[in-house]
C-alpha cells in the first residue's frame, strides 16, 4: 500500500497525464488517496440512473460522457465515472423509441452534468414508436448560413416553407432531420431565427457544429463550443434508427488565435467512437455526419490550394475505425456537391440550404440552393437533391450550344448529384447516340452571375468553382433531341432540350 501511495505522489501529473488516466481510474485514486490532491477540474463525479419506457429498463442503451460510454443492465440501469470538466451525460437512442425533441425543435438526447454535486441521479424516458422504424427517411440540411436579417429572411420565408411542402409530401412518421452546420455565419445570435425554422419542421433535428458556430477568440478548441452547446447539447453524439446507426463528429478544430481552423477530430472523440462502435454488429450501416468534409474533389481539382481547412487532416484514423461497416459520410463546407467513393467510405458533400451565401440560386458550382433527401430501408440507403423551389425529379440542367464560354460549340449538362453508377444518355428521334463526354468545368450559369469583383452583388468575393460533374456533347441534329439520366437506383429522369 504505502509503495502504492508513494508512486501516486511521485508522480507530479500534469492536467494532461490526469486526463489520460481516465475517469474510472481518477475516481478510484480519489477515493483511496484523498490526499493526491487532485485537479479541481477533474474532481470525480458518478452519475447513476436509468433508461426507461413505460417504467420498464430498457437493456443495453449506450450511455456516455463523451468520454466513457457505458452499457444499460438488464434494468436499464446505469453507472458512470465522469469529472467535472464533463457537460453533458447522453444516450444513444435505440431503434423503435421516439425521437425525443426540445422546444427549439432540436432532439433532446442529454442531460447537463451539475458541477456542483459529486454523486447525481439521472434518468432518460423514452416512448415506444408505434410502428417499426426499419423503414425511415431523413432531411440533410447544410449550410442555413444567416448573417443578418436579409439571410434570416431568406430561411424563414423561402426555404423553410419548401422544407416543410417535402416533409409533407413524404408522410413519414420517422421523419428526422440534421443540421450539417454553419447553422449561422458567425452571428449567433441568430441562432434565435435558425431555431424558428427548425422548430416550424415539425421534425427533431440533430445539429452539427460548423466552423462559424464557434466562440472564436479564446485560447484553444475547447472554449469554442459553449454558445452551440446552450442550443443543442453535445458536438459529438450517435442514435439508431431500424438497421443504421447514426454518428455525429464535431471535426472543426480551432488554433487558438483568430477564426483560424483546420479539420482534424481530436484523440478524444477517437477514443469515444471506438467505444461507442463495440455496440454495432460489424456489416451494419453506419452514417456519420460532419461539418468539414473528410475528402473532396476539389483537392485534385485545385492542388495548390491548402486543403487543411477544407478537409480533414487525420481522416485514415477515421476509416480505419470504421472498417468492416457500411460507412455513409455525410458533410457540407464546400458549398459545392460532390460524391466521394474511397473504399468502404461513400461521402457525400452536399450542396447548400444557402447557396452561394444567400447571394442566388445556385451554388457556385450550379447546384441549386438546397438539400438532400435520404431514404432508409432495412440497412439500404438511398438518396436524392432537392433543389428549393424545384422539384425532386429537376436532377440536372441541361445549356444550350455556345452558352458555355470554355467549350462554344458544345451542349452542356450539370448532373450535380453524378456519381460513377449513374448513366447518361443522348437520344436524338428516340434513338440513342451515345454518351455525353464528362469535363471539369466550370457551371456557365454560376460564371454567368458570380464572375468578376462586383459579382454576385451581396456576396463579391464568391466565384464560379471548378466541378467534376459537367458534361459535354455535340448532337448531329436539335430534331427530337432528348437527355435522359439514370441514377444508381434505377431513377430515370428526362428532358426534352
Amino acid at each position: 500500500m504505502f509503495k502504492r501511495r508513494e508512486f501516486i505522489k511521485s508522480l507530479g501529473l500534469t492536467s494532461l497525464g490526469w486526463i489520460g488516466l481516465g475517469d474510472a481510474v481518477l475516481a478510484e485514486i480519489q477515493n483511496e488517496f484523498p490526499q493526491a490532491n487532485l485537479p479541481t477540474l477533474f474532481s470525480p463525479i458518478r452519475v447513476r440512473g436509468r433508461v426507461t419506457s413505460n417504467g420498464q429498463g430498457i437493456h443495453q442503451v449506450a450511455v456516455s460522457d463523451g468520454r466513457t460510454v457505458v452499457l444499460t443492465n438488464s434494468s436499464g440501469e446505469f453507472t458512470l465515472q465522469t469529472s467535472m470538466d464533463r457537460n453533458f451525460v447522453f444516450i444513444s437512442i435505440p431503434s423503435g423509441y421516439e425521437l425525443p425533441k426540445q422546444g427549439n425543435g432540436s432532439a433532446l438526447f442529454f442531460q447537463r452534468i451539475s458541477k456542483t454535486k459529486a454523486d447525481q441521479q439521472m434518468s432518460f424516458e423514452l416512448k415506444k414508436l408505434s410502428q417499426s422504424d426499419e423503414n425511415h427517411r431523413f432531411l440533410l440540411l447544410s449550410d442555413t448560413q444567416i448573417q443578418d436579417e436579409y439571410d434570416a429572411n431568406q430561411l424563414l420565408t423561402v426555404a423553410a416553407p419548401d422544407v416543410r411542402k417535402t416533409i409533407a409530401s413524404l408522410g413519414d412518421p420517422n421523419l428526422f432531420g440534421i443540421g450539417c452546420g454553419d447553422l449561422v455565419y458567425d452571428h449567433k445570435e441568430l441562432f434565435k431565427e435558425y431555431n424558428e425554422s427548425v422548430s416550424s419542421y415539425g421534425v427533431p433535428f440533430f445539429q452539427v457544429v460548423g466552423n462559424h458556430d464557434l466562440d472564436f477568440g479564446g485560447r484553444s478548441d475547447e472554449s469554442t463550443s459553449g454558445t452551440f452547446e446552450g442550443h443543442f447539447g453535445p458536438t459529438y453524439y450517435s442514435w439508431n434508427r431500424g438497421e443504421i446507426h447514426y454518428i455525429v463528429l464535431d471535426d472543426v478544430f480551432y488554433l487558438g488565435t483568430g477564426s483560424r481552423y483546420i479539420g482534424y477530430i481530436p484523440e478524444e472523440q477517437l477514443a469515444w467512437l471506438e467505444q461507442d462502435l463495440k455496440a454495432v454488429e460489424k456489416g451494419q450501416t453506419v452514417v456519420v455526419s460532419l461539418h468539414i468534409p473528410t475528402y473532396t474533389g476539389g483537392v485534385k481539382r485545385y492542388p495548390e490550394r491548402d486543403t487543411l481547412g477544407g478537409t480533414v487532416s487525420n481522416r485514415e484514423h477515421l476509416y480505419r475505425l470504421l472498417e468492416g461497416y457500411q460507412v455513409h459520410i455525410l458533410s457540407g463546407h464546400t458549398h459545392f456537391n460532390d460524391n466521394m467513393i474511397q473504399g468502404h467510405v461513400f461521402e457525400h458533400n452536399h450542396g447548400t440550404v444557402c447557396g452561394a451565401w444567400w447571394s442566388g440560386p445556385i451554388c457556385y458550382d450550379g447546384t441549386p440552393n438546397g438539400y438532400a433527401v435520404y431514404s432508409a430501408k432495412g440497412s439500404e440507403l438511398q438518396w436524392q437533391y432537392k433543389g428549393t423551389g424545384l422539384e425532386m425529379e429537376e436532377q440536372f440542367r441541361v445549356y444550350p450550344k455556345g452558352y458555355h464560354p470554355d467549350f462554344p460549340d458544345f451542349f452542356s449538362l450539370n448532373c450535380w448529384n453524378y456519381d460513377p453508377a449513374w448513366e447518361i444518355s443522348v437520344f436524338v428521334n428516340g434513338i440513342k447516340k451515345g454518351n455525353p463526354l464528362k469535363i471539369m468545368a466550370r457551371d456557365p450559369w454560376s460564371m454567368e452571375l458570380h464572375t468578376g469583383p462586383t459579382l454576385p452583388s451581396r456576396r463579391s468575393w464568391v466565384e464560379p468553382q471548378l466541378n467534376d460533374h459537367m458534361f459535354f456533347f455535340q448532337p448531329e441534329t436539335t430534331e427530337n433531341l432528348v437527355i435522359e439520366v439514370k441514377d444508381r437506383f434505377g431513377n430515370v429522369y428526362s428532358k426534352k432540350v
